[in-house]
């Protein structure tokens, strides 16, 4: 193969890749924010404790970020479970529970006791949340208790508005954007939930979420089969049932959390804080400050205004240094999802950013997932 077209190879399969996620950034944001809303003081502190300051709905994408960099690959089986049409319950349980392979039931369980795990370190507790925060989300989308055949939807061809799509595109996304609403708006537009309803979701058990999303599921490959035009209809029938899912989401992955943190006590390493926000404060309005005064501003929401002296990617993010080069830089400013597209227009320029100041190995860092949170100066 030459390089041209080994390098062709492996573009098409980033991008198949990326069709295979779920939710889409601002599902699994939703999710995170519903949830972040229904954590106990305590939890609340665990979580800021081993995000190192990022809010859950700036990590909650990590694990579709990540999947393809060689130390994940083996990680993405547990985005999904595959199973054939027409189980009733107790086939359905079987069925899970007699997968040798890793699937996201089983990775569920298997971070859920890293979290609880006393042994582990922080890094490693840091890793095993971001994957729960990002599999609970998993678990509630349909297209991901489907069947293999069509790899959870993904090669079902259906036409929306117009254009081509995919069943599993048009519930990780489509009908989301379709609605217009902000993350913001979606959190709080989707959390309704009684309080006996969540107790009853809070009660339920993974097994019985990814048996709702296969009931879904089924439903969805009988409406495709009928039609590949997806019209108005089939939006209002469906848009309540994706405000259900991601609202179930967050409302369980909260629940999760609390049981897992229930009075539990949080060694704080490496990471300074002051007062551990409970809800994602990216939409307060920020202090402006100066960059020589960051080291002041630990736990703080601010914006900052700063050139740019060296950079490196690391994969999972871009680490920018503002004011001096590493290991001197006066502030890191950590770029993770749509924000590290703007990396390579970085190198000596000057910027300002916006976002909760943490402290990381005693140095001050931003954590950045939004590309609107940092702007080029002329």
């Amino acid at each position: 193969m030459n390089k041209q077209l080994k390098n062709l190879s492996i573009i098409f399969l980033s991008i198949f890749s990326i069709a295979l996620i779920s939710w889409g950034a601002k599902g699994h944001r939703a999710v995170a924010a519903i949830a972040e809303k229904h954590l106990t003081l305590n939890t609340a502190n665990a979580v800021f404790v081993y995000l190192k300051g990022e809010t859950m709905p700036d990590a909650s994408n990590w694990a579709d970020e990540i999947r393809n960099q060689p130390e994940y690959k083996t990680t993405g089986p547990w985005h999904f479970v595959n199973l054939p049409l027409g189980l009733n319950h107790e086939q359905f349980v079987e069925a899970v529970g007699k997968q040798d392979n890793d699937n996201i039931y089983t990775a569920i369980l298997k971070t859920e006791a890293n979290l609880k795990d006393k042994t582990l370190n922080q890094e490693q507790k840091n890793e095993a949340l971001k994957f729960l925060i990002h599999l609970v989300g998993d678990a509630h989308q349909p297209m991901h208790v489907s069947r293999k055949e069509d790899k959870g939807g993904n090669t079902i061809q259906v036409r929306y508005e117009d254009r081509g799509t995919n069943l599993h595109s048009l519930w990780d996304t489509r009908l989301i954007d379709r609605e217009g609403l902000s993350n913001a708006e979606m959190a709080k537009e989707y959390d309704r939930a009684t309080p006996a309803q969540i107790k009853q979701w809070q009660s339920d058990s993974p097994m019985q979420w990814l048996w709702e999303s296969y009931q879904i599921s089924t439903e969805l490959y009988a409406e495709a089969d009928k039609s590949k035009n997806i019209d108005e209809v089939y939006y209002k029938k469906y848009i309540p049932v994706i405000h259900q899912r991601i609202e179930q989401a967050g409302i369980r992955l909260a629940g999760e959390l609390n049981k897992l943190f229930k009075d539990a006590p949080v060694k704080i390493s490496n990471v300074t804080l002051a007062s551990p926000p409970v809800v994602d404060k990216s939409s307060d309005k920020p202090v402006e400050i100066k960059l020589e005064d960051v080291k002041n501003q630990i736990g703080k929401y601010i914006k900052v205004t700063g050139k740019v002296y060296s950079s490196k990617d690391i994969g999972s993010m871009v680490l920018v240094n503002l004011g001096a080069a590493y290991p001197n830089q006066l502030l890191t400013v950590a770029l993770k999802g749509n924000a590290k597209s703007l990396a390579n227009q970085l190198d000596g320029k000057t910027v300002t950013v916006e976002g909760t100041i943490i402290t990381y190995k005693d140095k001050p860092e931003v954590v950045i997932s939004s590309a609107d949170k940092l702007s080029i100066q002329p």
